[in-house]
């Protein structure tokens, strides 16, 4: 097990001294930052998840346009609906690393009647290793790239999940910007979070709801930053790490992706 996977879940545990042994072991979001790079500059990470839905093709556009390199998290769901957007990330992949977001979009935790913002998680272990290595062969026979990264459905995770993601081979990718909440904001919250973003934050956004505000936000906020000299880079680049001052947040329904 790797240096990032036991700070994950030390993550977890921290959760878990708050509540009593009674209680249901919940899961934690995993708050993450770029590593120190070796050349300097203000380097950032857009990640857009792709769960179901539809392809965005106003924010894959401004972004071919403006040449902002993203990481796309993609479900096999969401690849099996929409191949004329798959097909014009295939051809930028010099813009666009695609990672894996699971099989059907199922949450990372793991036990009967356990959920995440409403969504059923997996009923055992088996169901878990499934969601992940289908949905990284999703990505790889839509690519031709085999995934390294993989972001669960709703970015929970427990500890068990964590562990056996681990054992799978593929690094969990957690963020430090939540720009649109799950493609739930207005166009005015996103600019206004994106104008917070600092060297070295992990944004995360969806593509995957046209007639959300996200790709009108995301532009107006995505054009500011590069105005101010950040650069984007895509996680098939870099390394994740924690950012310590972060405590994990305790699923309470009150926000959703």
């Amino acid at each position: 097990m790797n240096l990032v996977t036991m700070n994950k879940l030390f993550l977890v545990l921290f959760a878990l001294m708050s509540f009593s042994v009674h209680a249901e072991p919940p899961p934690v979001e995993i708050h993450d930052q770029l590593a120190a790079q070796a050349e300097p500059g203000k380097k950032i990470a857009l990640t857009l998840d792709a769960c179901s839905g539809k392809y965005d093709a106003d924010l894959i556009d401004f972004l071919i346009q403006n040449r902002i390199s993203a990481t796309i998290f993609a479900t096999k769901k969401w690849l099996d609906r929409n191949p004329q957007g798959l097909a014009v990330i295939k051809a930028h992949l010099d813009l666009f690393d695609v990672e894996d977001h699971g099989e059907r979009h199922i949450p990372a935790v793991i036990g009967k009647d356990r959920t995440v913002y409403g969504i059923p998680g997996e009923p055992d272990v088996v169901h878990l290793r499934r969601e992940v290595v289908e949905g990284a062969h999703a990505v790889e026979k839509a690519t031709g790239v085999a995934p390294h990264w993989y972001r669960a459905a709703t970015g929970e995770y427990d500890a068990q999940s964590i562990r056996e993601i681990d054992k799978l081979g593929y690094k969990i990718a957690g963020f430090s910007v939540n720009a649109d909440n799950g493609a739930t904001l207005k166009k005015l919250t996103i600019e206004k979070r994106l104008k917070q973003v600092k060297a070295g934050d992990v944004i995360i956004a969806h593509m995957n709801k046209p007639q959300s505000d996200s790709a009108e936000g995301l532009a107006v906020g995505l054009a500011y930053l590069l105005k101010s000299g950040f650069v984007f880079v895509r996680l098939d680049q870099v390394d994740l790490k924690e950012i310590p001052e972060k405590a994990p947040k305790r699923v309470d329904g009150t926000q959703g992706r």
